[in-house]
């Protein structure tokens, strides 16, 4: 491979508690562009998959901005929630984007006129974590008061629910790019694992109970190619968990202090992990060590992002 990342084909995003969004090239380390969103701390970031917009979730709002462009202000602003946005996510022909929040709703936007929600879903607990299904028709999310919850957009409703540990709020959840695998993780700790069967089945098998980190799990995310599956915590690490048989592959070490978000590239060979320390990695998964360090926020960087070709190869050769 001679070919390596470039700015552009690499769109590589760090945001958190300072109110900005910062663009890096993922080779050099340096910031090419800052947005500053004013309103907030960011909570999640999302990359469209045509790669035009970035996804900010904020509070109470959600942002678009334009990737390739120096425009400061925001394509689209979504407003509607009443509390923290705890996700975003797009369908896969960008169509349409969900949100997640803490004001207890999942809704679903339109993104192609009027940036007004389409459908609503009401809960009596604050939703944490969101994630689209591969398959386009269901958001798997986790709750604070510690159950995970499928809702089926054709059918309009929840049509399946567990609640692993009552006592203990769901951190983050996340679904294979297989959609055979769901993940969710807790403040106590511990990382589930389900069998996710077809929509038309109401039955979910606990594959594994994790004892992950000795203190909260801030976030647990599949590799692409559902191989391993990734959690960050408050105790300054992030572990990699083999699917095949739910051991630790890795600890990755090097972070100061909480690891509050991490992105897989698309080849699952590089992990990009943001933190309380202020700085954002890059870590090189088969190797277990960071090959670049992300300086430059003022605060906790709470969200990453991370979107290149299936075929970027190791930025730390050319």
């Amino acid at each position: 491979h001679a070919q390596t990342w470039k700015m552009g084909f690499v769109i590589l995003a760090t945001a958190g508690y300072d109110h900005v969004i910062r663009f890096w090239d993922a080779q050099s380390g340096k910031c090419y562009r800052a947005l500053q969103h004013k309103e907030s701390q960011i909570n999640r970031l999302e990359i469209s998959p045509d790669k035009k917009y970035i996804a900010a979730a904020a509070n109470p709002a959600v942002k678009l901005y334009e990737v390739r462009s120096n425009n400061p202000n925001a394509a689209l602003s979504f407003t509607g929630h009443g509390g923290n946005v705890t996700s975003v996510g797009f369908q896969k022909d960008g169509k349409w984007i969900f949100t997640s929040s803490e004001d207890g709703t999942v809704k679903v936007w339109d993104v192609t006129g009027a940036a007004v929600y389409q459908q609503e879903y009401k809960f009596n607990s604050a939703v944490t974590s969101a994630q689209l299904h591969p398959n386009q028709a269901e958001i798997i999310c986790g709750f604070q008061d510690g159950t995970l919850r499928v809702i089926d957009l054709v059918a309009n409703k929840v049509t399946r629910i567990v609640g692993p540990d009552p006592e203990s709020s769901i951190r983050a959840v996340s679904v294979s790019s297989n959609g055979k695998l769901i993940a969710c993780c807790n403040s106590s700790g511990t990382a589930y694992v389900w069998d996710l069967p077809q929509r038309n089945c109401q039955e979910m098998t606990q594959l594994a109970k994790i004892q992950a980190h000795d203190s909260y799990v801030l976030s647990c995310s599949f590799s692409p190619n559902s191989a391993l599956l990734a959690t960050t915590s408050a105790d300054q690490t992030i572990k990699l968990w083999e699917t095949s048989s739910w051991t630790c592959d890795k600890t990755l070490m090097g972070h100061q202090q909480w690891v509050w978000d991490a992105a897989w590239s698309a080849d699952s060979a590089f992990l990009l992990t943001g933190a309380s320390d202020k700085t954002a990695r890059l870590w090189d998964v088969s190797q277990g060590e960071a090959v670049r360090q992300y300086t430059g926020h003022g605060k906790i960087v709470s969200a990453v992002a991370l979107s290149d070709s299936a075929d970027a190869v190791n930025p730390s050769t050319s």
